[in-house]
């Protein structure tokens, strides 16, 4: 199998947001990614093994730092997960029928390997969907699929205006908690079972933005137990934690 001058310089593209938005593709990398590509319902256009293009010209589709053993080019989904604020909690009220249905919002999350990780724990811990502010990085980077280790192929994640979201679901009743330096101690405090709520994650450098934190119901923070100078934790920690309290 040999790979074209042209098709090195698409692919190369998607390392690129403007182009990904443009073709409606993004790739993944490694025998793991592509295989949970090839056995989700996204649409895998066209996968490229190191066996048969040779290692040059995986290197230069690769946005690795060196080559995997395969590459998978992978349309988005139709909706590119995009809703109004409306539908967003539109499809969260039809989705919230589970046992304990617990949705994530990200703020304004840059970091790709922080937003990848996120959707990885997300996986884990059966949250029922993601809801990132249009600030929030974009979700087919490939540094972002990759930390996800296949768990993007699993997860719903919509953008949206988060703000207006929480002000909708407030009008729901439905109860949207935030992460802060500040609040009640998520080790003491009363989760809600049995109800669907939504847990706010803010960026490490800016926090929950203003606008968001107003509509949200309750404030958690994540107590220090040393002595050490570390102000807060990693984005994608703390979403460990929390994940994990209210799925105890």
């Amino acid at each position: 199998m040999s790979i074209s001058k042209n098709e090195i310089k698409r692919i190369r593209a998607l390392s690129q947001k403007k182009f990904r938005d443009e073709s409606g593709l993004f790739i993944c990398e490694g025998e793991k990614l592509v295989s949970e590509a090839l056995a989700s319902s996204f649409q895998v256009e066209a996968v490229y093994r190191l066996e048969d293009i040779g290692e040059e010209a995986m290197s230069r589709i690769s946005a690795l730092s060196s080559p995997s053993p395969a590459l998978a080019v992978v349309r988005m989904p139709e909706n590119r997960d995009r809703l109004s604020p409306e539908a967003a909690a539109a499809w969260l009220v039809s989705s919230g029928t589970g046992k304990d249905p617990v949705f994530l919002g990200l703020d304004g999350i840059k970091d790709p390997g922080n937003a990848g990780t996120i959707i990885r724990l997300s996986d884990w811990f059966g949250i029922d969907g993601i809801f990132a502010s249009e600030g929030t990085v974009d979700i087919y980077n490939p540094k972002v699929v990759q930390a996800t280790m296949g768990a993007v192929f699993r997860t719903r994640f919509i953008y949206t205006r988060l703000d207006r979201l929480c002000e909708i679901l407030q009008h729901e009743r439905i109860p949207v908690y935030g992460t802060f330096l500040e609040g009640e101690n998520i080790y003491k405090a009363p989760l809600p079972r049995g109800k669907a709520k939504m847990i706010v994650m803010g960026s490490e450098s800016n926090g929950i933005s203003a606008e968001t934190a107003a509509r949200i119901d309750r404030k958690l923070y994540i107590p220090s137990f040393g002595n050490s100078g570390s102000e807060s934790l990693n984005v994608a920690v703390a979403a460990a934690v929390i994940c994990s309290e209210f799925r105890r």
